[in-house]
């Protein structure tokens, strides 16, 4: 028998990410049937909760789990619950009470403690899974831009880039970039005519092309301001490093990854600089699956399978 999910987005792609992942990883272990639903707005849901009505699930089977990321999900999630049954879990801090939902699977930095209804996670989950199809000499660089917390020097980036290019002529490498970064950063770059770069820009990628190129690439160097992507890089099992930029604040998403470096799990750009060694971590962070196994394991749904 599935085990019927549905899954609240509220349209934006890194909470979408978040919860595609979970199920990924849960559909691993047990049949699963996934359902998307739209989060109305917060106004429309709370009608509803008060009514006992969720209109947009009165097609389709009844849940028993309803995942959502996102603040404008936590109350359409809880809709559905009042109206339907099933267990939601969402994956993030909520804005509401925790003891509200069945689980909450939260980040570490996010600064909210472990209770009976709080999971911790490192970092947030993702789509990516451990792979085991590594190239030793391909390599991945993911360029960010700048953020509430970090500054941005193209120039610093793109010499951090030239140097690590050049110093590693046998590995191929490709290069992506985000909606965020500066538009004088390829211009700057293609300036050295990296002969083993190729420059892909984020507007000729499509969702799946940082995950693939992930699965294939044995060392993948991230812009410290993406945080979400060093998560990513870690849970595919590659050796991660850091482009350095300008921090304008250590906010606790900062403090997550300083933490990761202390840990050994990745290594910034002036660490890797004076050694050239950027090491492996000892096994692949691979948090969607754990929380999948842990839920399965809470809400006996392995039984149910």
């Amino acid at each position: 028998m599935n085990t019927v999910i549905w899954r609240m987005h509220d349209g934006k792609p890194g909470h979408a990410n978040q919860t595609r992942g979970l199920v990924n990883a849960l559909s691993d272990i047990l049949p699963v049937q996934c359902h998307d639903l739209l989060a109305p707005a917060r106004t429309q849901s709370l009608k509803w909760w008060f009514a006992k009505q969720f209109p947009p699930g009165k097609t389709l089977p009844r849940p028993q789990l309803i995942l959502g990321a996102g603040h404008s999900t936590h109350l359409a999630m809880l809709a559905a619950r009042r109206c339907y049954g099933g267990k939601a879990i969402v994956l993030m801090k909520p804005s509401l009470p925790p003891r509200l939902f069945d689980l909450c699977i939260v980040p570490e930095h996010d600064g909210l403690a472990a209770a009976p209804h709080v999971v911790l996670s490192r970092g947030v989950l993702n789509l990516v899974s451990p792979s085991f199809m590594k190239e030793a000499g391909r390599g991945l660089l993911l360029v960010g831009g700048p953020s509430a917390a970090h500054g941005w020097n193209s120039l610093a980036i793109v010499e951090q880039i030239t140097t690590i290019v050049t110093d590693q002529p046998k590995f191929t490498w490709k290069l992506t970039t985000s909606r965020r970064t500066p538009p004088d950063f390829l211009g700057l770059l293609r300036t050295h005519q990296l002969a083993n770069l190729t420059i892909v820009p984020h507007e000729e990628t499509d969702p799946d092309w940082v995950p693939s190129e992930l699965s294939r690439s044995s060392q993948v160097w991230v812009s410290e301001d993406s945080v979400s992507m060093v998560y990513e890089a870690l849970t595919s099992g590659a050796s991660v490093g850091l482009l350095e930029v300008p921090q304008k604040q250590v906010g606790r998403v900062a403090r997550g990854v300083q933490e990761l470096r202390a840990q050994g799990w990745v290594t910034r750009f002036s660490d890797w600089d004076r050694s050239r060694s950027l090491p492996a971590p000892a096994h692949p962070l691979h948090e969607a699956n754990r929380c999948a196994a842990l839920i399965c394991e809470r809400f006996q749904l392995a039984d149910a399978a």
